[in-house]
This record gives C-alpha cells, structure tokens and sequence, in this order.
C-alpha cells in the first residue's frame, strides 16, 4: 500500500543514509522500525483484568474536621493563613 507521510527532513536524511549502508531501501528500514515499535506496544499491553490495590485499614478524619470545607483543613494542619 502506498501512503504519504510528513517526516523530518533531517530524520529522513540520515534514514536514507542507514538503509543505504545497510544496502536496503528506505521503505524496508521505516517497516522493520514500525514493527519493532508495534511489538514494543503489543509486548507491554496489560492482559486481563487491571486490580487497583485497596486499602482496608482503619481510620479516617479526625473528629471535628470537616472533609468539605477547605478551612476546616487547612486549620487542622496548622495553615489557616
């Protein structure tokens, strides 16, 4: 398939130059780079389902804080300026 793309002109440039001393062409080099690139992705996807760790511990807000005013807590952390 052909396609058109936007890239770099320095980028494109020493692109040319690797395929050149690597006696391949430029399309070879830019589809062995996107293959790398899409393994790297495939390889480092999560599989399953993603746990998010809980904590069940006790506690919470001291008593007499309220956790909806931001005066009440800055004032329990000593910071009411």
């Amino acid at each position: 398939m052909k396609t058109t793309l936007d890239i770099n002109d320095e980028l494109l440039a020493t692109a040319k130059a690797l395929a050149a001393r690597q006696r391949t062409t430029l399309t070879r080099l830019i589809e062995e780079g996107l293959k790398l690139r899409l393994n790297a992705w495939q390889g480092a996807a999560p599989r399953g389902k993603l746990r998010l760790p809980v904590f069940k511990g006790r506690g919470g807000l001291v008593a007499g804080i309220d956790p909806l005013s931001n005066r009440s807590l800055l004032e329990a952390l000593g910071d009411d300026t």
